[in-house]
């Protein structure tokens, strides 16, 4: 089931012809995980997603309140059959209406799915994971960069050039050559007890979970936190390397090219990050 611009039906029966989000990529969206029926980090999600709004000049509704946003994702998830009180949900917001590259209209309407959760609470995965760096594209250093938009061609174009070629996962270079993210979430790196991620204005996503990550490694007293931009040369000198986005938690990298990695700080981090949860 589907939860279209507040109504809970069976299909959003969109008509992709003239939906601007298929045609342009006109549209914004949150990745979100549902824990107890209960919305992790919705403060967040939902104070990004107005900002992407703003930034992409599509009209905020007045009844566009957090607590709206909130039930729009809460009464698709009590109305499912299917899944309990656990799940992964898409909130996509696209501009209505036609027009071509200039819209009829900054209205907007939204679209809600959910899906099950492979894993509810956040873990270490150990096992095996290699990365490569992803040349054939560059994320351009500028604000469009940072937002969960449709135009995902870089990151779609990626995945599949690491499954052709055996890796886990791709990490993605800016127009400076610097490593700025994965191809699902914000790189950590630690390399001689700095942990450093990129920041914003290399071009990285915006993310919820990079966010959660910070606030908790600031407070660290054995780890400093640094953001500055990581170059491909780096990757070989450092300790430990990660990727984080708000279903998985953190990755730990095992292997860049003949480099292989530790996951120790991760591990910590994972824990402390399982009891901020708690708290909230």
């Amino acid at each position: 089931m589907v939860n279209f611009n507040g109504t809970i039906q069976d299909s959003s029966n969109l008509v992709i012809e003239n939906n601007r989000g298929f045609l342009f990529g006109d549209s914004v969206f949150e990745t979100m995980k549902v824990v107890n029926n209960k919305i992790l980090f919705l403060e967040d999600h939902y104070f990004r997603l107005m900002a992407s709004m703003r930034i992409c000049r599509m009209e905020i509704p007045m009844n566009f309140t957090m607590e709206f946003f909130e039930n729009q994702v809460l009464n698709l998830l009590n109305a499912s059959t299917q899944i309990d009180n656990d799940c992964r949900v898409r909130f996509s917001v696209f501009r209505s209406g036609n027009g071509f590259y200039l819209p009829k209209t900054n209205e907007t309407e939204f679209v809600v799915t959910i899906s099950k959760l492979e894993n509810v609470m956040y873990s270490i995965n150990d096992s095996a994971y290699e990365v490569e760096l992803f040349k054939d594209s560059y994320v351009t250093k500028q604000l469009l960069s940072t937002l969960k938009s449709n135009n995902k061609m870089i990151q779609i174009t990626g995945s599949v050039f690491a499954n052709e070629n055996g890796y886990d996962n791709c990490l993605l270079l800016n127009d400076d050559k610097n490593v700025v993210e994965a191809l699902q979430g914000n790189v950590f790196m630690l390399l001689n007890d700095e942990l450093i991620t990129p920041p914003l204005s290399d071009g990285c996503l915006n993310g919820i979970m990079r966010k959660q990550i910070i606030e908790i490694a600031s407070k660290m007293e054995d780890v400093k936190f640094v953001e500055k931009s990581i170059s491909p040369f780096d990757l070989q000198k450092a300790d430990e390397l990660f990727i984080s986005n708000v279903i998985i938690g953190i990755q730990p990298v095992s292997k860049y090219r003949k480099k292989e990695f530790t996951s120790t700080l991760s591990a910590k981090i994972i824990g402390r990050l399982n009891a901020k949860i708690r708290l909230n």
